[in-house]
């Protein structure tokens, strides 16, 4: 009998060790950004979007998984000062042509694995979803406190955005957009 209680203390104290080394990160979303940048032949833009949602599980010094979903409505262009062609752009990157957002309001991250931190910096695999399409991602986040930061390419041809594509259409010549653009990530944990 003591030795039985004596395994289920052992037990119930591995257990609760193990969930104090694990630790719920919520994205503080209003200080939280996402920046966009797409290049074409002849220049290129950029922007900001907002993230609707976002947590991190860690445990051990390393993100053992999370969640975090992109409000796609929220595009900005903000290279652009004239307002007519900056509302141009905003309403043609969330036509059909490109993100199809009236269809599609939300890209996910959901984050598979990732390595230890090491020097602050861990890479990570995820799983991002635009248009209803998952493809595997791979990035570097460097962590500085409650903060982790990212560039995440992305291959939009990948996710059935092919306007101006060169992998999807020929002779563009200066019309063709590349398809990689990059997203800088900036988390804030609450």
């Amino acid at each position: 009998m003591k030795m039985r209680i004596l395994i289920i203390s052992l037990i119930m104290i591995a257990f609760s060790a193990v969930s104090l080394n694990a630790q719920s990160v919520t994205a503080d979303v209003k200080n939280s950004s996402l920046k966009w940048h797409a290049k074409k032949v002849t220049g290129e833009h950029y922007g900001n979007i907002s993230l609707k949602s976002g947590m991190m599980e860690m445990k051990n010094n390393q993100i053992a998984g999370g969640k975090f979903v992109i409000d796609m409505n929220s595009i900005t262009c903000t290279d652009l000062t004239d307002a007519t062609y900056n509302a141009k752009l905003v309403n043609h990157l969330k036509s059909d042509d490109f993100f199809g957002v009236a269809k599609h309001p939300e890209a996910k991250i959901e984050i598979v694995k990732a390595s230890a931190f090491v020097n602050g910096e861990s890479t990570v695999d995820a799983k991002l979803t635009i248009k209803n399409i998952t493809h595997p991602i791979s990035f570097k986040v460097k962590q500085d406190g409650k903060s982790y930061t990212a560039e995440i390419t992305v291959d939009r041809s990948k996710y059935d955005v092919r306007y101006g594509s060169g992998s999807f259409f020929d002779n563009l010549g200066d019309n063709m957009i590349y398809d990689e653009f990059t997203m800088t990530v900036k988390i804030l944990g609450s």
